[in-house]
């Protein structure tokens, strides 16, 4: 779709800002590049007509003529009228380079003069048709754009067919889009003839529900709640007009639908199926609304719902289109959610409830059964209520957080004001409902229940318990919620119990908002205490797993001890598989302690179990952290899925984006595109700086050093990576496996000539390292060491630092860094006298990265056999002399100089960008008191040149 970012008038579009067609749109660009043709299709609303204009728009530049037609189906049975369309406004132009007869055909044809028709004069008008194109394409490229292709007039089809089959090497392109309604859409075939042989066909499918979000927020409707967006992407089945209607009647109601309500479906969407349904009986369509109230339909349900002649009824239904019909699937399905959410909304409201009575008899699952019930029924009902608690509670154990949401709702609206002792009340039911929807990952509609909650609760406990789902609902912005801390304070009182859970989360805000590890971690000592004070074991579990976690991060002596606190019995079900219990806790020594075997073993145990669950932003999380492992293992495209699923997830959910995107980045650094891998680091610091969340502000600029030092900019990486060290030195962190980005800057170091600060933070980083056993970060400080041996000329020493850090990266089973630590060697050695010529150098690191599916580095290697083998230096004792005075990258520059290497060339040898040659070739000119690099040259024969 195309939108424009004009909230004052969301109605009109920008051409150049596609939404939700990145993909397609490039496929068909490229095709057009190429001069090739391009068949849009899909079904109606897609977006057809906005892709072709905004690439139409992108192309007409190119092409001198520009000829079109928008066919309507009113006006499909009119001959020629597309064909007039075309070639109306220029006939003038090319009349004179037609032979008589074809130009009689053609202006008959046009006018409608004469009577020359396509059956009586076929031969000479199809060949006036092509002599038309063929006479503007000898002026310049010619670009057909022709929309709705299904309504073209069959005439202007055959003739327009003819010619593009004819046209050869003419450059005249043909931009075209048709309505296709299946599936696959495999009805444009017999559109194709009307097309250039080389047509690309480009389908144009359902958006995601993340792509439905971000059109709706393009268009102004920017006040849905996630929950919303979801039931407006389930509604319109992806389709962007259809939820733009959806959003639009949305945004202009004054009154919002309430969790597990249907959407109201607007007049506009409406008329496109009600036409349809009025064509049924009346006992048909009472059928298709009770299917339409059912979760799963079934001929079966619906008998039992005592609708005795489904069959003959649904048939009717499928005969109009309505139903979509598959013998292997027993079940009933609408041919697009559309038309159930039409009939059921124009349906009136004692005709709904008696279809939810009857299927709150007839399904079988006890918890359909419950949420018909409560729809069949109005006002409060104790005993309704009840059940729906019950359904509620089960919901939960299949691991269904956001069902048994919705039915905690209607629970707590069927349950009345005064209760019986000992019933739970109507707001203790929806704070439960607030709390299975944060599991779920629908944190909006909790913040919702619990601001509700509190405009008029009293008692301590559900206030508190109201204001523990804000600070939840809130996520990593932590400090949008500052000023709810006193209050919650404030209401719990001296209850420990109570005090417990705001201290768990005031450690929270003490590491994210403040960034103090030390605070954060005696906030999370002091609310372990509390809980077990009130006996409050859940509590206690996940202030023991967050202490234990922020020792870990500090490099804290306790931080064993206080794991295996949090590993006691009795365990917490819930604790255990929460991304931030105790299993986490341990999942993150181990990780840190280069036991990955275990590490991968223990994570993917807590997905399984977060899935189960149905716990969203445990999964989220779950799924980045085993892609992580993968990745630190050199499994660099299952790394890569891993984290993609982890980040849709996160943006579908509004849960963890920041951290997905920052794990994402880091897999396409090591396995995809680097270019990628940069826009999402960015992504996830600007999450970060939005949140005001400092721990994760220094994981996404880690991430993005490592891509800028991936993509050869040394110099940004440095830039970068010095910020991390700088955060990471205020919070308190000291263990050097949290981010382990240390060898990346150093390595950035010596490539821009600053050897000497690299081995100070080899230095300091390798004393943290002995001391908390990290045998992972010890042989990669070796590696970078190694560098700053090499620039130093000290070779075969960096030879054998670099062979045995290769050796120990494998045996501990980082991959990657094994192979990186091969790419350095392989380097170093084609820098040797007497280096092989070629690939061969190369050929361990180059096996070692495609056994890791490593494609950056790949590319790399690629790039240094290119760049041929780099000669020692062999300069004039005049020359030396001058070079004495630079720094090692400025030396290594200045001698490839010499020996006539290019900026690119130097670039490749080097492992560095272009940029940071310029940059260091300036230091060089400055420093040797000279202009350019020819008067490098000359210091070889030793004539330095003022």
């Amino acid at each position: 779709m195309t939108v424009r970012r004009d909230f004052k008038d969301p109605a009109r579009c920008r051409p150049d800002l596609v939404i939700g067609r990145e993909e397609p749109f490039a496929q068909a660009r490229e095709q057009l590049v190429r001069g090739g043709s391009v068949l849009l299709h899909g079904p109606a609303g897609i977006g057809k007509s906005t892709v072709l204009r905004a690439l139409a728009a992108e192309n007409a530049g190119g092409a001198p003529t520009v000829l079109r037609c928008s066919a309507t189906e009113s006006e499909s049975h009119l001959p020629f009228l597309a064909l007039a369309d075309l070639f109306g406004l220029v006939l003038e132009r090319v009349c004179g380079a037609l032979p008589a007869a074809q130009r009689t055909a053609l202006e008959s044809a046009l006018t409608g003069r004469g009577e020359s028709t396509l059956q009586r004069d076929g031969l000479a008008l199809r060949l006036a048709v092509l002599s038309t194109l063929r006479a503007l394409a000898a002026e310049g490229p010619v670009l057909v754009v022709a929309d709705d292709l299904q309504w073209l007039d069959s005439a202007s089809a055959e003739l327009l067919g003819f010619a593009a089959r004819r046209l050869g090497d003419a450059p005249v392109q043909m931009l075209c889009a048709v309505r296709t309604e299946g599936t696959e859409g495999q009805e444009y075939d017999r559109h194709l003839r009307a097309c250039p042989p080389d047509t690309r066909v480009v389908r144009l499918g359902p958006f995601s529900r993340t792509q439905v979000s971000a059109l709706l927020d393009h268009r102004g409707y920017t006040g849905l709640s996630r929950t919303t967006v979801r039931d407006i992407h389930r509604t319109s089945d992806g389709n962007p007009l259809f939820a733009l209607e959806l959003g639009r009647a949305l945004a202009e109601s004054p009154a919002r639908p309430r969790p597990g309500e249907p959407l109201p479906v607007p007049t506009s969407l409406r008329a496109l199926v009600l036409s349809r349904l009025e064509m049924l009986s009346d006992d048909a369509r009472r059928t298709l609304l009770v299917a339409s109230a059912g979760a799963r339909p079934t001929p079966a349900l619906l008998h039992a719902a005592g609708r005795d002649h489904a069959e003959e009824e649904t048939a009717q239904a499928a005969a109009l289109g309505l139903l979509a019909t598959d013998p292997e699937e027993p079940g009933l399905r609408f041919a697009h959610p559309l038309i159930s959410a039409a009939l059921y909304a124009e349906a009136p409201a004692h005709e709904r409830r008696a279809a939810h009575a009857a299927l709150s008899t007839a399904a079988s699952d006890p918890i359909e059964r419950a949420r018909h019930l409560a729809l069949a029924t109005t006002g409060t009902d104790p005993e309704v209520a009840a059940r729906l608690a019950e359904a509620a509670a089960l919901a939960r154990d299949r691991g269904a957080p956001s069902v048994a949401a919705s039915l905690g709702l209607l629970a707590a609206r069927r349950t009345p004001a005064e209760t019986a002792d000992g019933a739970p009340g109507p707001d203790e039911r929806r704070l439960q409902a607030a709390e299975d929807a944060i599991t779920a990952g629908e944190a909006d509609l909790a913040r919702d229940i619990a601001r509700e909650v509190l405009t008029r609760a009293t008692v301590p406990a559900e206030r508190v318990r109201a204001w523990m789902v804000v600070i939840e609902a809130a996520g990593q912005a932590l400090g949008e919620v500052d000023a709810v801390f006193p209050q919650v304070l404030a209401d719990a009182g001296d209850d420990p119990r109570l005090l417990a859970l705001v201290h768990y989360q005031l450690a929270w805000r003490e590491i994210v908002v403040d960034g103090d590890f030390d605070k954060a971690r005696r906030e999370a000592a002091h609310a372990a205490d509390l809980a077990a004070r009130g006996a409050d074991r859940r509590t206690e579990l996940m202030a023991l797993a967050f202490q234990s976690s922020t020792e870990t991060l500090m490099g804290h002596p306790d931080a064993p001890a206080t794991i295996k606190r949090a590993l006691r019995e009795p365990q917490d079900p819930y604790v255990a598989c929460h991304h931030n219990g105790a299993g986490m806790a341990r999942f993150r020594w181990l990780l840190m302690s280069d036991q990955l075997p275990e590490a991968r073993k223990g994570i993917t145990g807590l997905l399984r179990e977060a899935r189960r669950r149905g716990m969203v932003e445990s999964e989220v999380h779950f799924l980045r952290f085993l892609a992580d492992t993968e990745l630190r293992s050199g499994h660099c495209g299952r790394a890569l899925d891993l984290a993609r699923e982890s980040l849709r997830l996160a943006r579908d959910s509004g849960t963890g984006e920041g951290a997905s995107a920052m794990l994402a980045s880091l897999a396409e650094a090591c396995g995809g595109d680097v270019e990628r891998a940069l826009a999402l680091a960015r992504e996830a610091a600007d999450h970060a700086e939005v949140d005001g969340d400092q721990m994760y502000l220094s994981r996404a600029l880690a991430a993005f050093g490592h891509a800028q030092s991936v993509a050869g900019d040394a110099a940004g990486a440095v830039r970068s990576l010095r910020r991390v060290r700088e955060l990471e030195q205020g919070m308190g962190i000291t263990d050097p496996a949290r981010g382990r980005w240390h060898g990346d800057l150093a390595e950035a170091l010596v490539r821009i000539g600053e050897p000497g600060e690299a081995q100070e933070l080899i230095n300091l980083t390798r004393v943290h390292a002995l001391r908390l056993d990290r045998a992972g970060v010890l042989a990669v400080l070796d590696r970078a060491e190694a560098l700053v041996r090499a620039a130093r000329g000290e070779h075969e020493a960096a030879r054998k630092q670099l062979a045995s850090a290769q050796d120990r990266l494998g045996r501990l089973g980082y991959g990657l860094e094994e192979a990186r630590a091969a790419f350095a060697l392989a380097r170093l050695r084609a820098r040797l006298p007497g280096a092989a010529p070629g690939h061969a150098p190369y050929d361990e690191a180059a096996r070692l990265f495609r056994r890791c599916r490593a494609l950056p580095w790949l590319r790399q290697v690629d790039a240094a056999v290119a760049a041929g083998p780099v000669e020692p230096e062999t300069v004039s004792a005049s020359a030396s002399a001058a070079l004495d005075g630079l720094a090692s990258m400025e030396r290594q520059v200045a001698s490839l100089v010499m020996e006539g290497a290019t900026n690119r060339e130097i670039a490749a040898r080097l492992f560095i960008s272009v940029k940071t040659v310029e940059a260091t070739l300036t230091r060089v000119y400055r420093k040797l008191g000279i202009r350019s690099r020819v008067d490098i040259v000359r210091l070889t024969a030793g004539r330095r040149t003022k």
